[in-house]
This record gives structure tokens, C-alpha cells and sequence, in this order.
């Protein structure tokens, strides 16, 4: 996803013709499962020689909203932590009814804007 965003925003740069990029912006919905501090990690070292070096990558994490079409509920997930797996895990399951519902929000995944330096 990191050398997606990268090719993206350089391509971008080319076809303004930007000597410099300052700052890359991402919405990330939760429901995507992607590590913040790993595309972080992998943007810094992906930029690194380009145009892009240095630039802020800022990323705004989008929460996860599901829907119900039982009884009409709309809002975050249940949670169930499980001990066995040793993280809480997310369940489709509606926290009113325990109808199976449907994400309306959360797998998100773009770039919001870019600044550049011509």
C-alpha cells in the first residue's frame, strides 16, 4: 500500500511539474486493518532519493460504522476479546439485535491531498 501511495503522488508531482513534495495526506478506515506506524515506516524508506523525502506523511484514521438492516442500527462494531488470539476482535454481529450487518464505513483507503513545491 506505502509503494501505491508513493507511485500515486509522484506521478501526481510529474504531471504538475513540483520540484518538492511537503506533505501527503491519507484517510485510513479502520476496518482496512492496515498499520499506521508500518506505511509510516515503509513511506519513509520508499521516498527515500525522490522528490518526496522528508515530506510529512499525515494519516487520519477513519472509524468503522456498520449498518443493520433488522433492526436499523448504525454505528461502531461489537468487540469480543478473546483470550486465545490475544487481541479483541471485531464482530459483524449488531450490537442490538445480533443480525449480521453490513460496513458502511471504515475501508476507506485514499490519498485527501498533497502538497506540493514547484
Amino acid at each position: 500500500m506505502a509503494l501505491q501511495i508513493v507511485n500515486l503522488v509522484l506521478n501526481e508531482a510529474k504531471k504538475n511539474q513540483a520540484k518538492k513534495i511537503v506533505e501527503v495526506n491519507l484517510i485510513l478506515g479502520k476496518f482496512t486493518f492496515l498499520g499506521k506506524e508500518q506505511l509510516r515506516f515503509s513511506y519513509k524508506i520508499l521516498t527515500e532519493n525522490t522528490i518526496m523525502e522528508g515530506s510529512t506523511l499525515r494519516i487520519k484514521e477513519l472509524e468503522g460504522k456498520v449498518r443493520c438492516k433488522k433492526c436499523g442500527y448504525e454505528g461502531p462494531l461489537k468487540h469480543e476479546n478473546d483470550l486465545a488470539f490475544h487481541f479483541i476482535i471485531p464482530t459483524l454481529a449488531c450490537p442490538r439485535c445480533e443480525n449480521i450487518t453490513e460496513i458502511i464505513q471504515g475501508k476507506e483507503f485514499f490519498i485527501k491531498n498533497i502538497r506540493m513545491k514547484s
